[in-house]
């Protein structure tokens, strides 16, 4: 055996690449996009902060309008687009149905941009289309006809109308752009790592953004949403959270959105959305489902202060609760996720793609000999 081969079954700890998109500095609790935290992001355009993520600057008055117009005016899907749409499983799982269709879609924009590649073009294109291929596909298993974007309306205002069927508030808009630009971009995760891996083989880049969604699913990565928000469903009652607590680490089993990887203190996105959250659930069963994910998060503090460890909320845990409130069911929350870091994914295909080299770790064999 070579001693001097670094063995690590998860990559934790270890370097695979450099970036000058995000930086997440755990141990301080630390998120910037491009040399800015992520606490003055949060109050900034959505779309601007889409700019700075892919391109490194901020937009100026004509990148800004000329990106709203790209966004607007290739929302809109094509008829061969619905139609595969149509054609699939009413059943299916919004994010599954996300990583079959992306590969399929016409990647030939109705516009350009100045200056930015065809590459940066097509990924772009894709980010447009998402919010109304999830709108769609809602519509769909509601059994509606999906209703077309409207170019007049900004991003979000566009895709809560398209999702839900009628005009979301201001402050519904604000509190979507809010969320989507928290969780737009977080380095080497492991969405944005497995695009990585496809885009060093010299995939196309809708190959790698499937790939980077098919990882977003699992519950241990994007799909935390979902099941820390049917976890408060399940618990019914903020008097039952202990209790239920007690019973999950009992059995050495993971309460979903409590704590991160990255992150040995508060994850500074929940410091922005928790408070997001509880602004907006303040009565019926929102305002019982927050104060539920509260109970969930104090329990596991007292619980995982037993053992001198602190745990804390992520992203993924008071996010369920503000979708929730936007109309948004749960089984869709990760789709949501998928529309915000698919800026990411983009921005890592293209910085990648500058100096790529293939991807291949060696594994460590341990059958039999020969």
């Amino acid at each position: 055996m070579n001693n001097d081969v670094i063995f690590s079954r998860d990559l934790s700890g270890i370097e695979v690449g450099e970036t000058h998109i995000s930086d997440v500095k755990g141990e301080e609790g630390l998120l910037s996009y491009r040399g800015y935290a992520i606490e003055s992001l949060a109050t900034k355009p959505f779309q601007e902060v889409v700019w700075l993520v892919l391109f490194g600057t901020w937009p100026d008055a004509s990148q800004k309008q000329a990106l709203k117009e790209f966004m607007a005016v290739n929302s809109q899907l094509e008829a061969d687009e619905l139609h595969l749409l149509k054609a699939m499983p009413l059943t299916l799982h919004p994010m599954l149905m996300l990583q079959g269709i992306v590969p399929l879609l016409q990647l030939k924009p109705k516009q350009t941009i100045a200056d930015l590649s065809a590459t940066a073009l097509q990924g772009l294109l894709i980010a447009a289309r998402l919010p109304s291929l999830v709108a769609s596909w809602r519509q769909l298993q509601l059994g509606n006809t999906p209703l077309a974007a409207n170019p007049n309306a900004s991003f979000h205002e566009n895709f809560l109308t398209m999702f839900n069927g009628h005009a979301p508030t201001p402050a519904q808009v604000k509190v979507l752009d809010t969320a989507q630009i928290l969780q737009m971009e977080h380095s080497f995760n492991a969405g944005t790592f497995a695009g990585r891996v496809c885009a060093s083989t010299l995939a196309p880049i809708q190959s790698s953004i499937s790939a980077s969604i098919g990882t977003l699913f699992g519950v241990l990565h994007g799909g935390a949403d979902q099941a820390a928000l049917e976890m408060a469903h399940k618990i019914g009652s903020p008097a039952l959270a202990a209790g239920y607590v007690q019973n999950v680490l009992a059995q050495k089993q993971k309460i979903m959105g409590m704590g991160h990887r990255e992150y040995k203190v508060v994850d500074p996105r929940a410091r922005i959305l928790k408070p997001m959250a509880k602004t907006l659930c303040t009565e019926g069963e929102a305002k019982n489902l927050f104060e539920i994910l509260e109970a969930v998060e104090a329990a596991c503090q007292v619980e995982f202060g037993k053992s001198k460890k602190e745990i804390w909320a992520n992203v993924e845990f008071y996010k369920g609760a503000v979708f929730h409130q936007l109309g948004i069911p749960s089984h869709y929350f990760t789709a949501i996720f998928a529309m915000a870091r698919v800026y990411g994914y983009i921005a890592h295909y293209l910085e990648f793609s500058k100096d790529s080299c293939l991807i291949r770790p060696r594994a460590r064999y341990v059958g039999n000999a020969i």
